[in-house]
């Protein structure tokens, strides 16, 4: 799926919300769509306990367990949701998400790896940072 468009990442974020997305689609960059989407369009959604349910939700529709070692990563997910958001301030109320996902993904943020220029690999693939918010353990966020 395209994330050129508007329509394209409302149509991969509602897809994700139903369950109905393809697992493949489930990229760093649909990722980043759809928390965009959901921050603008459905912020009830986008707090971080009502992502969990749903990215638990949604994996399991894909055959993804969320345990231990695999699926849902809360520290993960609130790292990306404090990037997406701030991203999104950055560019004002009405920019276009495709625009905004655009510029994301141009950004160390746009980087699968990220996160690891704040935590300690072992320290953000924790079990305890997997199941709650674990804080960076080598740079702070810069949002």
């Amino acid at each position: 799926m395209s994330l050129t468009t508007d329509p394209d990442i409302e149509r991969l974020a509602l897809a994700m919300v139903g369950c109905t997305l393809p697992k493949a689609e489930w990229t760093h960059a649909g990722h980043f769509a759809a928390a965009l989407w959901l921050l603008r369009h459905r912020p009830d959604l986008a707090a971080p306990d009502a992502m969990r349910e749903l990215i638990m939700r949604y994996n399991e529709s894909t055959g993804t367990a969320n345990t231990d070692d695999g699926g849902y990563h809360h520290s993960i997910t609130v790292a990306s949701l404090r990037a997406a958001a701030w991203h999104l301030g950055r560019h004002g109320g009405d920019a276009p998400l495709h625009g905004v996902l655009a510029a994301l993904m141009a950004s160390a943020q746009g980087r699968s790896d990220w996160l690891l220029a704040h935590w300690r690999r072992e320290t953000l693939f924790s079990v305890a940072a997997r199941r709650d918010w674990v804080a960076p353990d080598l740079a702070a966020l810069p949002f």
